[in-house]
């Protein structure tokens, strides 16, 4: 627990320190929830960028430490209204790590999310473990974005925090980071509202759901979205914005985020809602023009700003799109080092549609769970299959629609384009996955659009009654996924998924502990470790006097004093396993074959 918190701090303090010093740099004056995105959004590039230097890992930690003390450094006395804002971000940043440790006090203990929903961690764990040895792995080979690991190797090295520790603390922390993030968009409406809300709309149904499954890339691309999107929203509504040269940068740095977090799949929402945005702006730029700057435009003593190029890029003449070329400038230079690996990517399974298609799904999933009300501890259910009649999740789905659209209305109405584009990318990559896609990209797609489809609801309603239901509603599901998860192993080898070119197909019998197997869901994770062959998963206490009939392999734990059988040859030994060989095993084995077909599904994607 108090690694895992550990690296909850210094995830979150990095982030906030690096985002908030780069807006500066920028020219803004005021504390900005956009910070910990756009600090998050650096650590990645930061981590990657020095991951892989001599240390493997270690000059990670002191950069990133030298960059934070610079940060602080530049910000004494440039920041204003500083303590105002910490004092309405502190309760949201309390209650989401309360929220966010739901899964964790109903399971007992702490260790790998979601481990019997999806066994993606372990190759995740892998992948990091290898990357901190400096050695090469097949998600490295294939080009799968390593941002986020290289985060949790810089915090192994720097502060000896274990791999399992730091993923759990990067989980959490960007939950806590949305959160703080959707702040942004509710800063003239009254604390408790903006506190409900902010809250809502960074750990919304999909989003808890997925933390709940342990996939921090989905929740991280969630929040680069959302953040990319209220970036736009403050470079064409904030005033203190408006002028400034470097606005877009902010948003450019959040899309650098997602290169380096979900390679180029990631700036399909990106660039989807930053096109529309141009063409909605563009649109209502127009209608201002013909009106001559009184409908929904800016206040007379600011229309010179908008005029001199401070509006958005489709204000006025040329000189309004530098601010676009400083940026895209910015984002070219800082993921070039990663092109390469980006074509490399493209030939992932994922993007495959004869593929594995279905993943941990058990079929395709609604679109309408991510309107934030599907009263469900399991997302891949279907309406019914659990404790809550049919009748409730068509209730509450029903009635998240309806509020969509009025917002919706109300969001056009307001002239919010920057919310209404994000929306709107959201739709048409939901609609590609569907259509081109497989139901795993599918699910993806919702996930990552949901935080946009409860801002378009809560933003122009939050003070009225409908919205205070739907925020009740809303929060009592996400509540209800997050006590769903499971919680597995707390700590992590590598050596099991390496005994795979041991064994073979085996067949192989796994002696585990009962702990390990009834407390920390660990069977899945056993059985993906070793996909491939004939696996048999029993606990240690239980073993009896002989193996079962056909096994050739046999693991233990390496606290096992001695081998469980008799007659039995110690192949290999590693610190956390012991490898042994039946002699002479033949005969029709009961261990089913996990084959790696079907454990591809649950591949990371």
């Amino acid at each position: 627990m108090v690694a895992t918190y550990a690296a909850v701090l210094l995830i979150c303090g990095a982030s906030l320190a690096l985002g908030q010093a780069a807006i500066a740099l920028c020219g803004v004056r005021r504390l900005s929830w956009l910070a910990p995105a756009v600090g998050l959004a650096l650590l990645c590039a930061v981590c990657w960028g020095t991951v892989r230097l001599p240390g493997h890992g270690v000059i990670s930690g002191v950069v990133v430490l030298a960059l934070v003390v610079g940060s602080v450094a530049y910000l004494r006395g440039r920041l204003a209204q500083g303590r105002e804002a910490l004092r309405t971000g502190a309760p949201v940043a309390l209650l989401a790590l309360i929220a966010t440790a739901i899964p964790f006090v109903a399971e007992g203990h702490f260790g790998i999310l979601g481990t019997s929903f999806n066994p993606d961690m372990s190759q995740h764990l892998l992948a990091t473990a290898r990357l901190a040895e400096g050695q090469s792995s097949q998600l490295l080979h294939q080009g799968y974005p390593l941002g986020p690991h290289s985060i949790v190797v810089a915090l192994n090295k720097g502060l000896d925090i274990g791999f399992v520790q730091g993923f759990s603390g990067l989980m959490i922390a960007v939950a806590v980071l949305a959160s703080l993030t959707t702040l942004t968009a509710f800063r003239d409406q009254p604390w408790p509202l903006r506190i409900a809300a902010a809250l809502v709309v960074g750990l919304t149904y999909m989003v808890a759901s997925y933390y709940a499954q342990g996939s921090f890339k989905e929740t991280m691309q969630a929040l680069f979205f959302l953040a990319f999107v209220l970036a736009l929203r403050e470079s064409s509504r904030n005033p203190e914005w408006r002028r400034l040269p470097l606005r877009f940068v902010p948003a450019a740095l959040l899309a650098v985020g997602s290169v380096y977090t979900y390679s180029f799949p990631g700036l399909i929402w990106l660039g989807g809602a930053a096109a529309v945005w141009v063409v909605l702006e563009y649109g209502i730029n127009r209608s201002r023009l013909s009106a001559g700057g009184a409908v929904g435009g800016p206040a007379p003593e600011d229309a010179s700003a908008t005029a001199g190029g401070g509006g958005s890029p489709a204000a006025t003449g040329p000189a309004a799109w530098r601010p676009v070329l400083y940026a895209v400038l910015l984002f070219i230079v800082l993921i070039a080092p990663e092109i390469g690996r980006m074509i490399d990517f493209h030939s992932f399974e994922t993007f495959d549609p004869n593929g594995p298609g279905l993943g941990n799904l058990f079929g395709q999933i609604s679109p309408f769970e991510g309107f934030g009300i599907w009263p469900s501890g399991d997302f891949r259910l279907t309406p019914g299959a659990g404790a809550v009649p049919a009748l409730g999740y068509y209730a509450g789905a029903a009635f998240a629609t309806i509020l969509l659209l009025y917002g919706l209305v109300l969001c056009r109405r307001r002239r919010e384009s920057a919310v209404i584009a994000g929306l709107t990318a959201a739709a048409l990559a939901y609609a590609a996955a569907r259509l081109g896609g497989t139901p795993y990209t599918a699910a993806k797609a919702i996930e990552v659009g949901a935080p946009l489809a409860a801002l378009v609801i809560v933003l122009p309603l939050l003070r009225r009654p409908a919205a205070w239901l739907y925020l009740l509603a809303a929060a009592g599901c996400s509540l209800l996924a997050l006590a769903n998860a499971p919680v597995g192993p707390s700590s992590y080898s590598p050596a099991l998924t390496g005994f795979r070119d041991d064994v073979g197909e085996g067949p192989t019998l796994v002696l585990a502990s009962r702990q390990l197997l009834d407390e920390e869901q660990g069977a899945p994770y056993i059985s993906w470790e070793l996909r491939g062959g004939r696996v048999c998963i029993a606990a240690a206490e239980e073993a009896g006097d002989r193996p079962p009939q056909g096994v050739r392999y046999i693991v233990t734990e390496s606290n096992h004093v001695g081998p469980p059988f008799v007659g039995l040859r110690r192949v290999r030994t590693t610190p956390s396993y012991v490898l042994w060989e039946v002699p002479g095993a033949r005969g029709h084995t009961p261990c089913p074959l996990i084959a790696v077909r079907q454990a591809r599904q649950g591949a990371p994607r």
